[in-house]
């Protein structure tokens, strides 16, 4: 089985090691059994539209709306989204999917709409680690960290990835968004690379059905330790 993962624009939204997405991705996919072909998209080059998986990372604010005003007048991804691919969006990436984000000063610049989310700041910029217990169908506790002074509020088209234990996440006890096939979230770390079953639950959609769960003894040892040190 092979699926198409598209990294959408990397030299512009790859901050805190997010590229290792793309990678923990193609592991977990190998474990499954399943190919993927990887296209690394850059600003200037057509988004393909008919890829089972996108992948946006997080960037500084010049470059997130660089990202939004290319990807926006592109189209493709927010069509992709619309017919079913799956989409994991993080930090800069995640606030771009919506209706808008603050620019560098700090006024309001169209996203791409995919999200029924808003993004203004927070009174105080939110840098740690961040521990996050999920809705269904996740039931491991989510682990990253955090460096954004979004506080992202969800409208009723969207529900909260999870529910914050440690840190900040959108800034009113949740963390993340989701609708449809659609995931963002202020998880750096890389996202999946700490947190396997996300990288399961992305991969099951891009395919069209749920994978079983396989544990890695080195990745459990990680998450432990990482969810020690922020909640004892």
């Amino acid at each position: 089985m092979n699926l198409t993962v598209v990294s959408v624009y990397p030299t512009l939204l790859g901050t805190y090691g997010d590229g290792g997405n793309v990678m923990a991705l193609r592991h977990r996919a190998r474990l499954h059994g399943i190919e993927v072909d990887v296209i690394n998209i850059e600003p200037g080059d057509a988004v393909p539209e008919s890829a089972e998986l996108y992948v946006l990372g997080g960037g500084e604010d010049s470059a997130q709306t660089a990202a939004a005003n290319a990807l926006r007048a592109d189209g493709s991804l927010k069509r992709a989204a619309e017919r079913g691919a799956a989409v994991l969006a993080v930090c800069a990436g995640y606030q771009l999917l919506g209706e808008y984000f603050p620019d560098a000063n700090s006024a309001a610049t169209p996203g791409l709409g995919i999200l029924d989310i808003r993004t203004d700041r927070l009174p105080k910029r939110a840098v740690g680690e961040l521990a996050a217990d999920p809705k269904e169908p996740l039931t491991q506790t989510l682990t990253g960290y955090e460096n954004h002074a979004g506080a992202t509020h969800l409208g009723p088209n969207a529900s909260a990835l999870a529910t914050v234990r440690a840190g900040i996440g959108n800034g009113d006890g949740s963390e993340g968004a989701t609708t449809a096939h659609v995931i963002g979230t202020y998880l750096h770390g890389p996202c999946l690379a700490r947190n396997p079953q996300l990288a399961d639950l992305l991969l099951g959609w891009a395919i069209g059905r749920d994978l079983p769960f396989i544990e890695e003894a080195e990745v459990t040892q990680l998450r432990e330790e990482r969810l020690r040190t922020v909640l004892g």
